[in-house]
């Protein structure tokens, strides 16, 4: 990774979750700080994402860490409206993958995105556990992304993982995204969309 020195790698303080915690405090939050995020920490979450589980051990996932300013600027560029928020995010993580990479099975089953949201998901607790936020986000031109990081045209450009540390200016989010931050959103009733033994016999 140009720029940092893994031999060098720096363990960050942590904050000290369990998993149970970091799944309970894990937000997508969209209020960020000016701050930057250092070597040891893109180590860490980049970690996270190397030793997720995929179909055979295939790792379909490529990240581009953007942290220098002209590809961060660059990826910046290829937000979506409703994405302004993002551009006070001091790093911001492409995830690009092709479906051939990654099993490919009967009934539609391609699992190159399966995979890829399994790793995303790693980086997403680890980034709580640091104090972080990650926010994957779908708002965004691929093929901006694509001309300004160099990802070869037969990849597919997942999502775009938003990270920081939480902030306090919340000047660039809409009315609507202001009133999301205050509260997690609700989650649908076990009973609805988690089924035991049948589909739509509820847990309890």
């Amino acid at each position: 990774m140009a720029g940092i020195n893994p031999d060098k790698w720096i363990t960050p303080a942590v904050i000290g979750l369990d998993v149970s915690e970091a799944v309970k405090a894990r937000r997508a939050k969209r209020v960020f700080s000016e701050g930057g995020v250092g070597d040891a920490e893109v180590l860490a979450l980049a970690e996270a994402a190397r030793l997720s589980a995929s179909c055979f051990n295939n790792q379909p996932w490529r990240f581009v860490f953007c942290r220098g300013r002209d590809a961060l600027e660059a990826v910046k560029g290829a937000l979506a409206r409703g994405n302004a928020w993002a551009t006070r995010a001091p790093m911001i993580v492409a995830v690009a993958a092709r479906p051939p990479d990654d099993c490919q099975l009967s009934d539609r089953r391609d699992y190159f995105l399966f995979d890829c949201g399994l790793a995303v998901g790693q980086m997403e607790l680890r980034a709580t556990e640091l104090g972080m936020i990650a926010h994957p986000i779908a708002g965004y031109d691929p093929l901006k992304v694509k001309a300004a990081l160099g990802i070869p045209e037969d990849h597919v450009v997942i999502t775009l993982v938003i990270c920081g540390r939480p902030g306090t200016d919340d000047s660039l989010l809409s009315d609507k995204q202001r009133e999301a931050e205050a509260l997690r959103p609700e989650r649908k009733p076990q009973g609805e969309n988690i089924f035991l033994d049948r589909w739509g016999s509820p847990l309890a």
